[in-house]
């Protein structure tokens, strides 16, 4: 120890309180949330084309980035009616790694978000009073934020055609430049790394027979971003 090297016991920059504090506490790992996305799409000229849009500026989580329609799982989720039932497949796909309750909730997550942020209706009624339509769902795969963010989700994301949906595309604020862009366009904008593997995931998906949709293997994206078997 150097003569200006302060002893052991005092505190420092790495040790501010002294030989109680000398091992740091561990940071806090954030829960994930549960969240659903919708992947709307639609044949264009040019092929393929899901629809999107860019987060707003003064959001904390990911500002100015191309998403698609979703959010996190809300209580009233659980408790809300439906004109349809999901799906025998997605359903199955779901309760893979939610029990029945959340399994359902999330198809009305996603159905209630699209509502939200682009006012197109996935189901019967007028203005927010819709009944979500759940057999419109497909399932294509599961995403869990890296455990060193600060807001993390555990998402699933969905697909429906957009004939199933009705109602002028209108947006709430919390997404702008709302439209329907080509798979290849969006993947050309500033999209988080997830994104990015979720469309290349969609456009696997529309490659396949719907034998072969029914056989895949489910994914799911874990720790930063790896592709990884769903398990379960």
């Amino acid at each position: 120890m150097t003569d200006d090297a302060p002893p052991r016991d005092a505190p420092t920059d790495d040790n501010p309180g002294g030989p109680a504090s000398e091992i740091r506490a561990r940071p806090r790992v954030v829960r994930p949330r549960h969240a659903a996305s919708l992947i709307l799409w639609r044949q264009g000229r040019q092929g393929a084309e899901v629809l999107m849009g860019m987060r707003h500026a003064n959001h904390r989580f990911m500002p100015n980035v191309l998403v698609f329609p979703g959010g996190r799982v809300d209580r009233a989720d659980y408790r809300a009616q439906s004109v349809t039932e999901l799906a025998e497949s997605t359903r199955a796909c779901l309760e893979r790694q939610a029990p029945p309750s959340l399994a359902r909730a999330l198809g009305i997550a996603a159905v209630r978000e699209l509502l939200e942020e682009t006012n197109l209706r996935l189901g019967h009624g007028e203005g927010h009073h819709v009944l979500p339509d759940l057999a419109a769902l497909d399932y294509l795969c599961r995403a869990v934020t890296p455990p060193n963010r600060f807001m993390r989700f555990n998402a699933r994301f969905l697909i429906a055609p957009a004939e199933a949906a009705t109602g002028p595309i209108r947006g709430s604020g919390e997404l702008e430049e709302l439209r329907f862009f080509g798979v290849e366009e969006a993947a050309r904008h500033k999209i988080a790394t997830i994104t990015a593997k979720v469309l290349a995931e969609f456009r696997a998906w529309l490659a396949m027979t719907p034998e072969q949709r029914r056989q895949r293997q489910l994914i799911c994206f874990r720790g930063m971003d790896n592709r990884l078997p769903e398990s379960g």
